[in-house]
């Protein structure tokens, strides 16, 4: 009995996704291509938010746009990061610390955009930021970020492994996400 051409492709991704103790396994630069893609995806989502909206970004409130900043941020920060891993993950042979470069970049870049977005949040006027829940909402999202961001820093101290790194970019991914989904579902302000 032959083999199809459709289990010849079966076997094929099996293989390509599987160790030889049968565990499921994705490369590092495999796992950064993929975020790349989506956050390009939730940046170009950015454009298609602006488009629709009925008036001009300079017209929106000041609370619009600084969902819209965050929208932004939160998908070409992963971008440059996945980015600069990947150029990292081209050079023969890769080097040792590769994780821990990329989880200092990253812990350097989360940090000021942590400082620079919390600055602009505090400068938005209070009735705009009182009595929403989207102000519990910032906040959470916040604290998750610092948590992402010390666990940089202890990728750099310590592990030096690239679980981490993924870890934060996946973090402003999903955060981008979220952005996204309210600037659409939410009425403008």
């Amino acid at each position: 009995m032959g083999i199809s051409a459709c289990q010849k492709e079966r076997r094929l991704i099996h293989a390509s996704c599987y160790n030889s103790a049968n565990a499921l396994t994705m490369e590092p630069g495999e796992a950064l291509g993929i975020a790349a893609q989506i956050a390009v995806t939730l940046a170009g989502f950015a454009g298609v938010v602006v488009v629709f909206r009925r008036e001009a970004v300079h017209e929106w409130s000041a609370l619009d746009k600084f969902r819209l900043r965050l929208l932004l941020g939160n998908s070409v920060l992963p971008l440059c990061l996945c980015a600069v891993a990947l150029v990292l993950l081209t050079i023969e042979p890769v080097p040792t610390g590769v994780w821990k470069w990329c989880s200092g970049v990253a812990f350097v870049v989360f940090l000021s955009f942590a400082i620079t977005m919390m600055r602009r949040f505090q400068r938005l006027d209070l009735q705009q930021r009182q009595g929403r829940p989207a102000t519990f909402i910032f906040y959470s999202f916040f604290i998750f970020g610092i948590g992402a961001t010390l666990l940089q820093l202890y990728n750099v101290a310590a592990l030096g492994a690239f679980w981490p790194f993924l870890t934060g970019i996946v973090f402003q991914v999903m955060a981008a996400v979220f952005q996204f989904a309210r600037m659409i579902l939410v009425l403008p302000e």
